[in-house]
């Protein structure tokens, strides 16, 4: 019987070391981990891993429950799919037991509470959003190049004979600051989407 762990941060710029440290005294002796949105459109490949790793008498172990499952319905998935497999799951800072009626009854009310507690933080995010722009203030990070540069770099790549990667070198910026430049022109829709995401 082996003890997994899975541990998630929400963005690049998070670090995991807390959970990593919690998974590492609960006697985890293999941890899957990722830096992504729990609501992610590329999903959780780590967390695919884990599941596909488990066997019958495994334990999952997480720091919180809401590290694993981005809603209710999600967590009941998990939970199904942990039952077929014979494998259980326990949190580290949470009383969880799946293997009573009342531990599964607990694991589903803490999972609809994280699903409320992400909903409201959601909600609050957009009304501060929209006050301030009502307030005139400019969301977002300040952009890395200047209009005119992002112009000319859009116009040499729609021109061809160069690559957004040979672009973010001689500019000295990331590849990613060019592909959104030349996204933000080229294609609107598809940068707008992604924007959202």
């Amino acid at each position: 019987m082996t003890v997994f762990g899975y541990a998630r941060v929400s963005t690049r710029e998070q670090e995991t070391f807390l959970q990593l440290d919690a998974l590492k005294a609960a006697g985890c002796t293999e941890v899957f981990q990722e830096k992504a949105s729990g609501a992610s459109q590329r999903g959780r490949p780590e967390l695919a891993r884990c599941l596909d790793a488990l066997r019958p008498g495994d334990t999952l172990v997480v720091y919180k429950i809401d590290r694993i499952a981005r809603s209710l319905a999600d967590l009941l998935d998990i939970l199904r799919r942990l039952e077929r497999t014979g494998a259980m799951i326990r949190s580290v800072t949470e009383p969880l037991d799946t293997t009573t009626s009342m531990g599964m009854f607990v694991v589903q009310v803490l999972g609809s509470v994280a699903q409320l507690e992400r909903a409201i933080i959601r909600e609050r995010s957009i009304a501060g959003q929209q006050a301030a722009k009502l307030r005139g203030v400019s969301l977002g990070r300040k952009r890395t190049l200047t209009a005119e540069d992002e112009a000319e770099i859009v116009r040499r790549y729609v021109a061809g004979g160069v690559t957004q990667a040979g672009l973010a070198t001689e500019y000295g910026v990331s590849a990613s600051v060019i592909k959104r430049a030349v996204y933000r022109v080229v294609k609107p829709r598809e940068y707008q989407k992604r924007s959202k995401v």
